[in-house]
């Protein structure tokens, strides 16, 4: 970070930061980037790695609800890793609905965070949300089903311009509780001796 932000840097340098970019930090590059000028290059490279990073554990999908780690494209056609809801997705379009049902892992909001930039600086995190990541979802409130309008969530809209990294993490890390009949799962009581 150093380097590119006193443009400082070599051609054989940038090519390794591209491959970081595009293998660790999992954020590939436009086709037109290898076009770029060596400045412009520098300039894309310094924005895309100097922004918040979540690393996101996940565990394999048996079930429970949750957000799922997808790749989801933006207005400008970039494809970035984020954690979707299952609201925030068009369940009557065939391939949407058949990607969601092949989703193989969930976030259990294991989630960590960087929010200092390579200075120590905190970032300013609003800049790192997306709007129009709101959704409306179905609520219950005094028995009865209403529509919540839900504005963009900790894990994904708020942090949807953050650098993403999925992990797996072991199934016993997720033991959730969500109704009562949650608690008469195995992993909620106490072992027999």
């Amino acid at each position: 970070m150093n380097k590119l932000s006193e443009k400082n840097v070599t051609e054989e340098e940038i090519e390794e930061i591209v491959n970081f970019v595009e293998t660790k930090a999992c954020f590939p590059l436009p086709d037109e980037f290898q076009y770029f000028q060596k400045n412009y290059k520098i300039e894309y490279l310094y924005k895309i790695l100097n922004r918040p990073i979540r690393v996101c554990g996940m565990v394999k999908n048996e079930g429970e609800p949750g957000g799922g780690p997808f790749w989801v494209r933006d207005e400008k056609g970039r494809q970035t890793l984020q954690i979707v809801e299952s609201t925030q997705i068009d369940l009557n379009n065939k391939l949407q609905f058949k990607i969601f049902k092949s989703a193989t892992h969930f976030n259990p909001v294991d989630i960590v965070c960087g929010v200092y930039n390579y200075k120590g600086d905190k970032f300013d995190l609003t800049q790192y949300v997306d709007p129009k990541t709101a959704f409306i979802t179905e609520k219950t409130k005094n028995g009865e089903i209403i529509k919540a309008f839900e504005l963009p969530g900790l894990w994904n809209g708020a942090m949807s311009k953050w650098t993403t990294v999925f992990i797996e993490v072991p199934l016993e890390t997720f033991n959730p509780v969500k109704t009562v009949n949650d608690l008469l799962k195995p992993s909620h009581q106490p072992e027999n001796e």
